[in-house]
């Protein structure tokens, strides 16, 4: 199956909210299936090496995510929301080849045989 994670929130907002997206991600990764990651509003810090864990999160998401996206989780982060959006606006992806447009997320939206937001 295709599963395509929309993820929205900034990564260290005291929740685990992106903590979980990844963790079930990774888990579907892992038994086979086509997972496909966007990154949009301020969730694209995420995809940006600047952003460093906070002292009190166990978990470093950077690090997950880039361990997922180089172990083949397809990953695309809204290139309008670099300069929008999130706590380091206008800093570089850590990856050029994921910046994407809304019309990259209406494709893998139509590809995907299920939508899961966070």
């Amino acid at each position: 199956m295709k599963f395509l994670f929309i993820f929205n929130h900034q990564p260290y907002d005291g929740s685990d909210l992106t903590w979980n997206g990844l963790r079930l991600a990774k888990n579907l990764h892992n038994r086979g299936h086509d997972v496909r990651i966007f990154l949009i509003s301020d969730s694209i810090d995420l995809a940006r090496d600047c952003i460093k864990k906070p002292e009190n999160y166990d978990n470093d998401l950077v690090a997950m995510l880039k361990e997922m996206y180089n172990n083949g989780v397809k990953l695309k982060v809204c290139g309008i929301c670099q300069a929008r959006c999130g706590i380091y606006k206008n800093e570089p992806y850590f990856d050029e080849k994921i910046k994407a447009t809304m019309n990259d997320l209406a494709n893998w939206c139509e590809e995907a045989d299920k939508i899961i937001t966070f």
